[in-house]
Order: C-alpha cells, then sequence, then structure tokens
C-alpha cells in the first residue's frame, strides 16, 4: 500500500514539473490571442458593411495606435502601406521554417567561440556517467543565436519589404528556455507577429518566436524579437 501511495505522489510530482515546463509556451499563444481581439472587433464592427459611415470614427474603442501614431500612418504612405499589411495577420503564424539538427560540433563550435565550456555540454562521457539525460545539451544561448537562421530572416527583411530605407534589429523584450536540447534532436522556429507600432518615419514590429523540439510537447525557446523600419 505504501509503495502504491510513493509511486502515485511520484506521478502527480512528475506532472506538475511538466505542467510548470509548459507555462511559458501555454502563455505566449494566450497573449498573442488576447493580443489579436481588439483587432478582430475593429475589423468585424468598425469595417463592417452595415456600419454607418457616419458612425466609423466613434468605434474605434479598441485601437491601440494614439493620435500621435495615426499621423505617422497619414503622414508615411510606405509606413500605411506596410502597417495595413501587417496587421492583416497579427497573431497568425506566418512562418514555419525547416527542422535544424543539432550536432555536437555546433555545439563544441560555439563553446570555442563564447567560452561557454561548461562539461554538461561538451563533455559526452561524464555527462553518460553523471547526468540522468545521458547525453550533453546544447547551450541555450546557442538556440537564441540561431533564430535569424531558423527564421530565414537574416538579411530578407529588407528584400521583403524593399519600400523600407532601413530595417535594424532593436533587440528582445524577453527571451524564455522551457527545455533544454539534447544533441542529435531537430529543432525549427514558427513565427508570428504580436504588435505593431507605428513612429514617426518607421514602424516598430514585435514577433513572437517559438523554437520547438522533434517530438516533445515542450518548447527549446520562446523569444520577442523587435525589428525596426525606416522609410
Amino acid at each position: 500500500m505504501k509503495k502504491n501511495s510513493t509511486m502515485s505522489n511520484r506521478r502527480k510530482l512528475v506532472n506538475r514539473r511538466k505542467a510548470a515546463d509548459d507555462v511559458p509556451s501555454l502563455k505566449a499563444r494566450l497573449e498573442a490571442k488576447i493580443r489579436k481581439l481588439p483587432t478582430s472587433v475593429d475589423d468585424k464592427v468598425v469595417n463592417s458593411d452595415i456600419t454607418p459611415t457616419n458612425l466609423v470614427n466613434f468605434l474605434h474603442f479598441f485601437d491601440s495606435e494614439s493620435h500621435e501614431q495615426q499621423a505617422f500612418l497619414r503622414e508615411c504612405l510606405p509606413l500605411r502601406v506596410l502597417y495595413s499589411q501587417l496587421r492583416k495577420t497579427l497573431g497568425d503564424v506566418t512562418f514555419i521554417g525547416e527542422w535544424f539538427d543539432m550536432s555536437q560540433n555546433c555545439i563544441d563550435q560555439f563553446a570555442r567561440l563564447t567560452g561557454e565550456q561548461e562539461w554538461i555540454h561538451t563533455d559526452s562521457i561524464r555527462v553518460k556517467n553523471e547526468l540522468p539525460l545521458k547525453t550533453t545539451v546544447s547551450q541555450d544561448f546557442l538556440t537564441l543565436a540561431l533564430i535569424p537562421m531558423l527564421t530565414n530572416s537574416e538579411g530578407s527583411d529588407s528584400s521583403a519589404y524593399p519600400e523600407a530605407r532601413m530595417v535594424v534589429n532593436f533587440g528582445l523584450n524577453k527571451v524564455h528556455f522551457p527545455h533544454p536540447v539534447k544533441v542529435g534532436k531537430r529543432i525549427r522556429a514558427t513565427t508570428r507577429v504580436i504588435s505593431l507600432i507605428p513612429m514617426k518615419g518607421g514602424l516598430e514590429v514585435v514577433k513572437e518566436v517559438t523554437v520547438e523540439i522533434e517530438n516533445s510537447a515542450r518548447l527549446a525557446c520562446v523569444a520577442e524579437p523587435i525589428v525596426r523600419f525606416y522609410f
């Protein structure tokens, strides 16, 4: 009886840990849905054919743009065009990348370049003897560094939007690493736009990038890179 109780407690503990690991990915998905809600309401109510034209200006209750931002949109046609184009897919998955093999060679190269040579990344013999995983894992920041390649965005933003005079990587809002990536596993990235902020002569675009591990319910990385387009 006591043995059955112990096994039951262990299963509960494992389930709690799995649930805790899934929190960042669940939160990211919910945030994207909530962010898209105002746009959906505006599109259905404000832009509806049955809405009287004289009421349209009074129905944008959920608009996130300030009067200043709306002025920026009016002043710059290329900005307005890009904003309108991206707003239609706000919150939707717009890119699913190819699978990438996380090899030991890749991990070792990153370790040499950055100095992050902790044995759990580079010493396969010690890991096999001392860790339950029995295999090395990639550095979390390696996964993050691979995002431009995984999203096929290195140098492609400017070519995808030729009307932009300059495209600038403005950093990251936040980054989480819910689960480590074992050597030999394959990962790929999914991208969605979650925020659009008009600026004077430019547009700030916040994306959500999730890096998944093949045959795993838990994500390797959830990040929010920021890109600014200048016209």
